[in-house]
């Protein structure tokens, strides 16, 4: 990369949360449904992480795609999330999308907010 150039912002998607979203997607009657992931103010941390299936990308939004799912994400929301893994872990106390951030200083223990 020439110096002074910028990496492009990026996210990946784990093979388990590919499955999932794959696998949730399949569940909707309408078809070619994508994850939004989105990053708003609020939570007890500053952000907060949302998620709903979306049909549409738009001028300003950046398509993910990995093992048959498709993760969209908006330019302002992907400044906040660049370089983060998307990840779906089940345990024993629950499943759930956990997204791994990079430029997180701090969250809160469920890990659906956090400040930078």
């Amino acid at each position: 990369m020439p110096d002074g150039a910028t990496a492009p912002l990026a996210i990946s998607v784990s093979d388990s949360a590919a499955s999932r979203i794959a696998w949730l997607a399949a569940q909707e009657e309408q078809k070619g449904l994508m994850l939004r992931i989105s990053v708003s103010g609020g939570g007890c941390s500053g952000f907060q992480y949302g998620f709903a299936f979306d049909d549409a990308v738009g001028a300003d939004d950046r398509l993910f795609e990995h093992g048959g799912a498709k993760v969209v994400i908006d330019e302002t929301s992907l400044e906040l999330l660049a370089g983060a893994q998307i990840d779906y872990v089940e345990d024993l106390v629950g499943a759930s999308f956990q997204i791994k951030n990079p430029n997180a200083k701090s969250s809160c223990g469920c890990g659906n907010s956090f400040a930078v």
